[in-house]
């Protein structure tokens, strides 16, 4: 757990995918991230940098069921979180709460808010409400986008709309709109659906993208980012969906992660088998006013900021810090947390 040039480590004991921001923790650098054992119990770290910011510490340790595919935090309650999880061939979502007291327990105990149990497909993931308190969640299946109610004092989740993707898609994740609550982006195979939340209905799409994962820009409105399958990362702008605006090839395998900055402009991680994760500066324009198909040939995206390459599997997770947006947190499917800081590298975007 010490530190190496710009680096923290942390170790989980079993092999690890998802690791996510403790948003609603404005008091600490915090983390939650699961782990994916299939024989052994799995377990829920809550992990903190500590005020040194040299360390990072376990604040919470709680047994969970099943193998945790996929993980987030509730961005207004810092001790509520969602999992994503298997059994056997059988999968499941539950909202969690970390108990009040967990710090003077000798074994505390997550307690279940509501389990997500109405999806009929394979679930893929659980998007919380992208901006300020809300009571609903979007759950995304093989098959169907949910959105639910949730109402966590009474402890129960309610399917507010459904819809299903159709017999020729098979959706496997998605990213809400911080710009448009009313709008999603769903991955599903070769294309990005973008679907509007009120009439449960696909609005457009982004063809021959071949995206394990997308995330919008919580800064840009239109500006959407995809992992490709062909070992890189592809900007779009929604209001010219027909190409992407910028095409950045750097990884030497599949990339399973892409996550925007929250606070810095065009800044990019990226991340996959691998075994590296990649900083981008991408130059995107804020007008209101699209680039031309001119200017889109001819421009030039910025280059790699940084390559970091200490690892030894496959990176699957990845996370900006909220409350200190030069730190992120990756998780390797070794079970290996790393915590960098980003600040040598800003001055060069």
């Amino acid at each position: 757990m010490q530190r190496a040039s710009t680096s923290i480590g942390y170790g989980l004991k079993y092999q690890a995918r998802c690791i996510a921001d403790v948003k609603a923790d404005t008091d600490h650098t915090s983390f939650i991230t699961g782990t994916l054992s299939l024989k052994e119990e799995n377990e829920v770290h809550l992990i903190r940098l500590d005020s040194g910011g040299m360390e990072l510490v376990c604040e919470g340790l709680f047994s969970h069921p099943s193998e945790i595919w996929d993980l987030a935090s509730c961005p207004f309650d810092q001790r509520i979180f969602s999992t994503v999880f298997s059994s056997g061939e059988s999968y499941g979502a539950t909202v969690w709460q970390i108990p009040e007291l967990y710090g003077q327990l000798n074994s505390p105990q997550l307690e279940q808010i509501a389990s997500l149990d109405s999806h009929t497909g394979q679930i893929k993931s659980v998007l919380w409400w992208p901006t300020g308190r809300h009571d609903k969640l979007i759950g995304v299946d093989e098959q169907n986008l949910l959105v639910w109610s949730l109402d966590s004092s009474k402890k129960t989740a309610q399917v507010h709309s459904k819809e299903s993707a159709g017999k020729l898609r098979s959706w496997t994740g998605g990213s809400w709109d911080p710009h448009d609550v009313n709008a999603v982006a769903l991955t599903s195979e070769s294309v990005i659906q973008l679907w509007d939340l009120r009439t449960m209905k696909m609005s457009s799409s982004l063809e021959r993208a071949h995206a394990r994962a997308v995330d919008y820009d919580p800064k840009k409105q239109h500006i959407l980012v995809t992992a490709e399958d062909e070992a890189g990362i592809r900007v779009w702008d929604l209001r010219m969906s027909k190409f992407p605006i910028a095409d950045l090839p750097g990884h030497a395998h599949w990339t399973w992660a892409v996550r925007c900055n929250p606070v810095y402009d065009g800044l990019i991680l990226s991340a996959g088998t691998d075994s590296t994760v990649n900083l981008w500066f991408t130059s995107v324009r804020s007008s209101d006013t699209p680039e031309s198909p001119t200017e889109l040939r001819t421009r030039r995206a910025n280059p790699l900021l940084h390559a970091y390459s200490d690892y030894e599997d496959s990176v699957y997770g990845l996370a900006w810090s909220s409350r200190e947006p030069w730190m992120f947190a990756s998780v390797s499917y070794d079970g290996r947390v790393v915590v960098e800081s980003i600040k040598p590298h800003l001055s060069r975007k």
